[in-house]
Parts: C-alpha cells; structure tokens; sequence
C-alpha cells in the first residue's frame, strides 16, 4: 500500500506512520517540516496547507490511501481534498465524537445529530472544525471517504499530557486525590489501536463514520490509576473520594482531574458512545495496563509531554500540587 499521511510528526498521525512503516507500506509524509523527526525510509514532502501554494509538492503524486489528521480550519481539509481528489483511493479523516450536538444522550451513535459546520469555513472551535472537516472530506470523496470519530486518546506520545500527568502524580507518591466512584466505566482508545483500525478501514475500502473507542468499561478510573501504580512502582496511596465532594470544591473535571467525567455531568455522554459499529467492523483494544505501562516507558524516554504540532499551546492539564493537599487535608 502507498499512504500518505498529512502531518504525520504528532500524536495520531505519528502513530498512523508507524503502524504504516510496521506493516512494510510506501509511506509519504506531507506538512511544514518544523515539528518531529520521521522515521527511516519515509518520504516527506514539504508544504504548508494554509498558505497560497502550499499544496504544490502533492502535485503528481498518487497513493492509495491518504490520511488526514488536521483539526483546523475545514477549508484547509477542503483544499488538500480537492488536490487529492483523483491522486487517492480512499481518505480516512481523524474525526472526534466531539462533532456531536452537545449534550447527547448516553449511547449516542453515528446517525446523531452533529453540529452545523461549513466545509469552506476558515476557523471556529474544535467541534465545529472537526465537524467542518468531515463535511468537506465527504464532498469530495463520498463513500471513499472513512470518517474516525475518535474518543478519548491515550498511549505512548500523547500530546495533551492526561495519563502522563497521572502517571507522574503517582510517580510522586503519597496521598493522592482518587476521583470516584472507584468503579466509574472509562471509555477511550489507544492511539496504536486507533491507527490499526483506520488503515484496516482504508484498506479495506469502506466508507462512512464510526465511533472509534473502546466499550465504556474496558477499564475503570480504579483499574486505570492502579496501573500506573503498577507502571511507575509508586507506594502512592489512592485516597477515593466522592464526586460531589470533588465538584463542591470547585475542581474541574476533565482538566484538573484528567480522564475523569463523574456521573451525572453535562459531558459524562462523551465516554458512553455506541461502538457497535467499529467494533463490528475489526476494532480491536488491548488491556488498560499495556497503554500505561508502554505510556510511561515512552514518557521516561522523552522527559517531557511534547507540544502539539502546529497548534497554539494549551493550558496544562492536572491538579495543582499545593491545591490537591488543601483539599486532602
């Protein structure tokens, strides 16, 4: 197979290249050159999508498969589609379930309501950019077109900094404020897991949007921090508390506590989707502590969270060291 991966350098797509390289594939890389190395015999092509002319080195090329991670504006998604249009078999577009209208019920699926977005817009937030996106790859390539809906992404290279930041909370030791209930179903997907299922999908030639992550309870917020116990052989102590106490203390779910979405919440839907279909159609996830443990061997080689490629730094995920032990105490 010839893959072209647009980006290819941060989290997602650095996955995608891999798995690509893993499996023997012709993998070309197409974005700035400014972020990341890639690895050996992958081709990079230089260009920048948002500028007049950026697309030029994708002139006279082909592949069977392109795949599109891009979470800005959707003109940019529309732009490269349209170039691609008689170069390319089949496009897969990293899409999110975020693209649904908010709040949604428990068990959403992909024939859900999502929000309105124009293919041609020039920015807007992230539901709405990806929600653009996903209109403009299907403008173009209709049922060659495979949509991801993604969750919750966790595993080795992850750019946001949640499960790093739980890892190495409990690294650390002590005390540590254990969101409950103990029990409370995760839903997310590794980044490995993702990037198998899209080329499958791709591969494949299927068309359409699935709601890619795992079942909601592959693991629980107890089975998740207890392996990164076990990953960092921390003699941390999990103090479990209950959500009500956590939210009346004003911490944000979320953010402050990474991962967690207590029972109850505006937000909780986005970790109950319905993943029939994906799973269906080959989506395969591996055990809880696989993605901790490769998470913190991968995070102890690099020492720091890397930043995301080509967007705007975001505000640190986690809980402050001094506010945790105050509401401890």
């Amino acid at each position: 197979m010839k893959l072209l991966v647009l980006g290819g350098t941060g989290f997602v797509g650095g996955a995608i290249v891999a798995e690509a390289v893993r499996r023997g594939w012709d993998v070309t890389v197409f974005n700035r050159g400014r972020h990341g190395a890639v690895p050996e015999g992958v081709r990079r092509l230089r260009g920048d999508r948002l500028a007049p002319g950026g697309l030029a080195a994708l002139a006279g090329g082909t592949w069977d498969i392109a795949v599109d991670t891009w979470d800005g504006a959707p003109r940019a998604v529309q732009d490269v589609a349209r170039v691609l249009a008689g170069a390319v078999r089949h496009y897969g577009y990293v899409s999110s379930g975020s693209v649904y209208v908010s709040p949604a019920p428990p068990g959403v699926g992909e024939d859900a309501p999502v929000v309105d977005a124009a293919a041609d817009a020039d920015d807007g937030d992230y539901a709405s950019n990806k929600a653009g996106g996903e209109r403009a790859a299907v403008e173009v390539f209709g049922e060659r077109a495979v949509l991801a809906r993604a969750g919750l992404i966790l595993g080795p290279g992850e750019d946001i900094g949640r499960l790093p930041w739980w890892l190495r909370r409990i690294a650390r030791g002590g005390p540590v404020l254990a969101p409950g209930p103990a029990d409370l179903p995760l839903q997310y997907v590794d980044v490995r897991d993702l990037a198998g299922w899209l080329l499958d999908q791709c591969a494949d030639g299927r068309g359409g949007a699935y709601n890619v992550v795992g079942r909601t309870g592959h693991a629980t917020m107890a089975e998740l921090l207890h392996a990164c116990e076990a990953a960092t052989g921390s003699g941390a102590e999990l103090r479990w508390t209950d959500p009500e106490r956590i939210l009346a203390a004003g911490v944000a779910p979320w953010t402050e506590l990474p991962i967690w979405i207590p029972p109850g919440h505006e937000y909780r839907w986005l970790q109950e989707q319905d993943v029939t279909n994906a799973y269906a159609s080959g989506l395969a996830c591996r055990p809880v502590a696989e993605t901790v443990a490769d998470t913190w061997r991968w995070l102890r080689e690099v020492g720091v969270v890397p930043p995301r490629a080509g967007r705007p730094a975001r505000a640190a995920v986690g809980l402050d060291p001094a506010r945790e032990a105050a509401l401890l105490s």
